[in-house]
């Protein structure tokens, strides 16, 4: 009640991805084809995980986590874009939009958490694997993931109270594809510096601080991997590590971008292309990047088809 009470508008409507109605076509079965693949890649590789007991370990238990996540992630953004381009009504209601931001600072923040916290898990077992049983045990894997879950609910909820708590009583088209901190705080027509300055504290605090985990982690890490005396054991320890610094690359590069600017910065179309990166394409990427690059996960995928197609004859 006190959120209406304080605007005015009753429905956002969305600018999208493009006006150039050729094009529309073309990004609808794109990204279509992209969310599918993002579904079957997620859900396989939770499916995976849990019915492989070579993967009970918890490197697997927190790659099981991202891929659930990565689903959810995707399922808050992706499936509204793919609507707004069919039907072409661009609108979303506000408290539509209020559980879309929610939603999506709520799993973006878990996401960043639960990527340190697989960095923390490979400099453990790469650099003190004499050890890794015993301090990587499943009651500290599942109470990293409830702490990660319980900090992106915590800033969602801050972050989602603050920004609806302001007035919007002019302008109600938010250019954007989905309902975001940035283009939220610029339809505003009441203060929105300390929004921002929330906003910034997050980013640093979360976004950041687990990417300087990240970094400090993989620093020990790469230390380690060269002291290696094997050639193949250095190329092993690489080659697991490559993919999760792979995916960490992409997701903090583009999701930082776009967040630590100042809030007067223009919000360009290449801004757009740049989003699609961390809300669409990464949740997709992320399953396929730990799969192709990861053996035991390869073979694993390979029996679970001879079995299904035994299973069909």
């Amino acid at each position: 009640m006190e959120m209406e009470n304080k605007t005015s508008v009753k429905v956002f409507v969305f600018s999208g991805l493009t006006n150039d109605s050729n094009l529309v076509p073309f990004l609808f079965i794109f990204f279509l084809l992209v969310y599918m693949m993002t579904v079957v890649g997620n859900v396989g590789m939770m499916t995976v995980v849990r019915t492989t007991s070579n993967f009970h370990n918890p490197m697997y238990y927190f790659l099981s986590y991202l891929s659930m996540l990565d689903l959810c992630y995707s399922s808050v953004v992706t499936p509204k874009m793919l609507c707004d381009l069919w039907s072409k009504v661009r609108s979303i209601s506000f408290h539509g939009c209020v559980l879309q931001l929610f939603f999506f600072i709520t799993f973006a923040v878990t996401e960043s958490l639960v990527l340190s916290g697989m960095s923390y898990d490979r400099y453990v077992a790469i650099c003190h694997p004499l050890y890794y049983i015993t301090i990587m045990t499943k009651k500290r894997c599942l109470s990293l993931l409830l702490l990660a879950s319980s900090i992106g609910l915590l800033q969602a909820s801050i972050q989602t109270a603050c920004i609806f708590s302001r007035e919007y009583c002019r302008m109600n088209i938010i250019d954007h594809f989905y309902c975001d901190i940035p283009p939220l705080l610029k339809l505003s027509c009441s203060r929105t510096l300390l929004c921002y300055i929330l906003s910034v504290i997050s980013i640093c605090s979360c976004g950041v601080g687990s990417l300087v985990t990240v970094v400090f982690s993989y620093t020990l890490i790469v230390s380690s991997i060269i002291r290696l005396k094997s050639t193949k054991g250095r190329q092993k320890a690489f080659s697991t590590c490559s993919s999760h610094m792979l995916c960490v690359s992409i997701f903090y590069g583009t999701a930082l971008f776009i967040y630590l600017r100042p809030p007067n910065a223009a919000f360009e179309k290449q801004d757009k292309v740049v989003s699609v990166f961390y809300t669409v394409m990464i949740q997709m990427l992320n399953p396929l990047i730990y799969s192709l690059r990861n053996r035991e996960v390869k073979k694993a995928i390979i029996e679970a088809v001879i079995k299904i197609q035994k299973f069909q004859r």
